[in-house]
């Protein structure tokens, strides 16, 4: 098969929602309407079943949320699906948009009890910035939910993006018995499974048909026919070409947990969304089908495998064919690299992957000394910039309880640190090394202290620091900086007029940082050093 048609046959998306809005349920789902599981595990119902597919970490296992993103790949009819779960709670919004870094759609799971919430709409916008496709997944129609006209009409007036309803719900919570397919005009009546682990079965009717109009209460009947009138009318009209430019999103409803609607949603989104898409690098234009190879890793993960301390680095492949044991430059080094160990996971099943195109995602095992957002090409010319970067929001200082364990303790900070868990900050003038911490959200702060204790025997303490907000520093005029003295290995500290209140720090590259406790502290601190500092949130 030429590389174009291979490249053709990808479709690699992440999911996306609020926690508790089914993501990972639907995810399960995917895999089970796609032949990679048999037997669908449940999230919350877990006594006799197995623990979700996606989710292998213990820590994960025990909360039942997911903590961090995990990759696993099917196919499916003639695609190669390339999925991709990811945490959905917002202090693990880190890991999330990096992976949306490395998707061609997503798929924004709505509670269609609740309704769009504040963790779908920020990561809308990041979609949106990224020019990412949409498709919308009305969950949980099984439970009693919000009248479908009014989710949609949330859709457009929160996110401002127009909505395509593909499906229409028959009823919800108890009366909720199938979906109608605007599409073939045919109702697809459902029969619920034990506890959901099994494949729907599906009766196809048309919406006259008597058993359709038997199953439903009649003013839930009369109510669908008439929202289906009105959908007519007044719906938006369905564009591909506006779908894959992010303009309007197909919506798609149905109840994972019970196995409804997730095939059409699958069939549907297989049919709309687009295959890899080329990147820009400077002026150039990098096709997918392009003969050489390119890839930028957007996650690195340790320990995967508890018994093997492995390191796995998750490369989206961008150009080209990857071949087991190819030879590639990690650009940003420009060190040459045998890529002899790569795999395909499946949460804690692997198995050796000897050729991948544009759009897979390979995990590369070994301790490669790769960062988050390196590239790997055969053309060393090649760099992608992709990683977004985010400034912490809450710090802690991480003290190391027992020092006969130290090493273990370095180790796994180390390798906890380049997975990008946690920024780390150095504070000059403290008396005491102890590391400092800087994070989206303080649940990360969790997972950091557990892995060091389960995965590295450390015994750890976290001790919160007071700051909120940190604003990175750059003289405007380099030539009047201070200059460093004989022996100093640091920037020299900058000439500030700051509050009694704020702290200077240096990030990992050695850049100035100023810490604050609260806003009216930044603002002031800002006013009085703007003219000769540029000061932003954001790594400068």
């Amino acid at each position: 098969m030429s590389a174009a048609s291979e490249v053709a046959r990808r479709r690699t998306f992440a999911i996306i929602s609020h926690p508790d809005a089914g993501k990972t349920t639907l995810t399960e789902k995917l895999l089970l309407y796609g032949g990679a599981v048999q037997l669908a595990g449940s999230v919350t119902a877990r006594k006799n079943q197995r623990a979700t597919t996606s989710d292998w970490m213990e820590l994960e296992k025990q909360r039942g949320i997911s903590v961090s993103s995990t990759v696993l790949q099917f196919e499916y009819k003639d695609a190669v699906i390339n999925l991709l779960d990811t945490p959905g709670h917002k202090d693990f919004s880190e890991d999330t948009y990096r992976v949306l870094t490395a998707v061609d759609a997503a798929v924004m799971v709505i509670d269609a009890g609740k309704g769009i919430e504040s963790q779908t709409l920020k990561l809308f916008e990041v979609c949106r910035r990224r020019g990412v496709p949409i498709f919308t997944f009305m969950n949980k129609l099984d439970r009693p939910a919000r009248p479908p006209l009014e989710l949609l009409d949330e859709l457009e007036r929160v996110l401002g993006i127009a909505s395509c309803p593909m499906n229409w719900p028959l009823g919800d919570g108890v009366d909720f018995k199938g979906i109608f397919d605007r599409q073939t005009n045919q109702v697809h009546l459902f029969e619920r499974t034990v506890g959901g682990m099994f494949r729907a079965p599906v009766n196809v009717k048309g919406i006259e048909d008597d058993s359709v109009r038997n199953a439903l209460p009649p003013l839930v009947y009369a109510r669908v026919c008439e929202e289906l009138e009105l959908l007519d009318g007044v719906g938006a009209d369905y564009s591909l070409e506006k779908v894959r430019r992010g303009e309007i999103t197909p919506v798609f409803y149905g109840s994972a947990m019970n196995n409804f609607g997730v095939q059409l949603m699958l069939d549907g989104f297989l049919s709309m969304a687009p295959p890899p898409a080329p990147r820009l690098v400077g002026d150039r234009i990098i096709e997918p089908a392009d003969e050489a190879f390119s890839g930028f890793v957007f996650k690195i993960q340790a320990n995967m495998n508890p018994r093997h301390r492995d390191h796995v680095a998750f490369i989206r492949i961008v150009s080209g064919c990857f071949q087991r044991d190819m030879t590639a430059t990690n650009t940003r080094t420009g060190a040459k690299l045998r890529l002899g160990n790569s795999q395909r996971l499946f949460a804690q099943e692997r198995e050796t992957v000897n050729e991948a195109w544009a759009g897979d995602v390979v995990g590369l095992v070994g301790n490669y000394g790769f960062q988050i957002g390196d590239t790997l090409s055969e053309d060393p010319t090649i760099k992608y910039d992709e990683m977004p970067r985010f400034a912490p929001e809450c710090f802690a200082y991480l003290h190391n309880e027992n020092t006969a364990k130290f090493k273990r303790f370095r180790d796994g900070l180390d390798q906890l640190l380049k997975e990008g868990v946690a920024q780390p900050f150095e504070l000059p003038d403290a008396a005491v090394r102890i590391p400092l911490l800087g994070a989206v959200g303080p649940l990360q702060f969790d997972v950091l202290k557990y892995r060091l204790e389960s995965e590295y025997s450390a015994e750890v303490r976290l001790e919160f620091a007071p700051w909120t907000i940190v604003r990175w520093l750059k003289e405007k005029n380099p030539e009047e900086a201070p200059k460093p003295v004989r022996g100093q290995t640091t920037k020299p500290r900058p000439n500030l007029v700051a509050s009694y209140d704020t702290t200077l720090a240096l990030d990992a590259f050695g850049n100035w940082v100023a810490l604050f406790s609260d806003k009216i502290s930044a603002g002031y601190f800002e006013s009085k050093n703007s003219e000769k500092f540029e000061i932003s949130p954001y790594p400068i």
